[in-house]
């Protein structure tokens, strides 16, 4: 049985992963920035034979990480994974146009969030010995260009060249360290944008359709990857290359079954 924490994750992929590890049998502990968020959250994944907590706690607070990291050590005796979702995604905007305090809300989530989220793990799974880290990664991450997404596609690039950086200082500790980009995924996030720019996503709704998945189908896949994993550096990529070429090709002379119609678009 393996302990696990996610921030991040009363919604959307990272609720999706916390989902996947309690149905394997593990013990989870959930979070997100408010209480009520994480109280709602538990009670949609409590079941009998649930093995999983919840922590309130704002990531780009090193102080309310560390204690996270407190409670998962006096809650479950001693973290073995470590899953930096939290993030935020202000998207839609020019680098020029959009709002300071939407740029300033990203930066301290996905960049100050997820450094902190890895120093605080990190030096604990040191005195314990062992333990894996994963980023969350996203849309910019790989130095592809979307419109848009100048700034939280710069967050999620200064992500991939900090998670490298860990590895390599945490080379030889026993912490693995390792980054996931799960692709396009249905979250509730993506269903509010979509409702609130109806026109944006007319137009771009074929092309979506055939690289979006649902959260569930995801988040199994990198459950399973992250259990799996044995050595640091792992890349846990769910859309990748070829597989978004292949899919965009049958795209072309088949249509895929609609993978935002189930969630009432």
């Amino acid at each position: 049985m393996t302990n696990i924490v996610i921030t991040g994750s009363t919604k959307g992929i990272g609720f999706g992963l916390a989902k996947a590890f309690i149905q394997r049998g593990h013990k989870v502990i959930i979070s997100g920035r408010s209480d009520d968020s994480v109280r709602e959250a538990l009670e949609r994944l409590q079941t009998p034979a649930c093995k999983c907590q919840g922590y309130a706690c704002d990531t780009g607070d090193r102080q309310q990480v560390e204690a996270l990291w407190q409670y998962g050590q006096n809650s479950l005796g001693g973290i073995d994974i470590w899953v930096n979702n939290a993030g935020l995604a202000r998207t839609g905007w020019s680098i020029l146009d959009i709002p300071q305090d939407e740029i300033e809300a990203m930066v301290h989530t996905n960049l100050m969030g997820t450094i902190n989220g890895c120093r605080v793990a990190a030096a604990g799974m040191r005195q314990q010995g062992h333990g894996k880290i994963f980023n969350m990664l996203g849309g910019g991450s790989d130095g592809e260009y979307f419109p848009g997404m100048g700034i939280y596609g710069s967050t999620k690039r200064g992500l991939d060249y900090f998670t490298d950086a860990l590895g390599k200082e945490l080379k030889s500790s026993g912490i693995l360290v390792g980054k996931i980009r799960p692709g396009m995924v249905v979250t509730e996030a993506a269903i509010r944008d979509a409702k609130a720019n109806p026109e944006r996503f007319t137009r771009s709704r074929r092309f979506m359709n055939n690289l979006v998945d649902q959260v569930d189908t995801v988040a199994t896949f990198l459950v399973e990857k992250m259990l799996k994993c044995n050595k640091s550096g792992e890349k846990i990529r769910w859309l990748t290359g070829g597989k978004m070429t292949a899919r965009l090709l049958v795209g072309m002379v088949k249509k895929r079954e609609d993978q935002f119609a189930r969630h009432g678009l």
